[in-house]
């Protein structure tokens, strides 16, 4: 009997979910230590792009961004953190990425974010159901 089999990540899948989750927050944590570092700067930015209550947009930014992208990434509360940020990372396109609303250049950049964030909402939701493997503090 020829059955068609997906791929065994067998041994490597552990190193392959510590992988993805890296990569999936990366870009996370490379935005968001500037959001931290420049604090005043990312209030004043929440401000400019209409985000509501700026004070509290840029902290909930930084601890998402920073701190909660540094535990996925450690594999501690991965699930419950990964649906977190799928309405974070939809959020935040809907308040920073809100193309439908812009006319002329401003419309394809903020179109590409938007559904970038879509797909990374996406990737949370793997996450999420997949769980971080076994080289996580979850699994420890």
């Amino acid at each position: 009997m020829n059955k068609l089999r997906y791929f065994d990540f067998g041994q490597s899948r552990p190193v392959m979910l510590l992988i993805a989750r890296i990569a999936l927050v990366l870009l996370f944590i490379i935005f968001g230590f500037p959001k931290m570092t420049g604090f005043s700067g990312t209030v004043q930015y929440m401000a400019s792009v209409g985000a509501p209550l700026p004070m509290i947009s840029a902290i909930i930014a930084v601890l998402m961004e920073v701190i909660a992208a540094i535990l996925i990434v450690l594999g501690f509360f991965t699930r419950p953190l990964a649906i977190i940020f799928i309405f974070y990372t939809l959020g935040t396109a809907v308040i920073g990425h809100h193309y439908w609303n812009m006319t002329g250049d401003a419309v394809m950049p903020n179109m590409i974010n938007f559904y970038k964030n879509v797909s990374i909402a996406a990737a949370f939701l793997l996450l999420a159901i997949t769980g971080p493997g076994s080289l996580s503090l979850d699994k420890r």
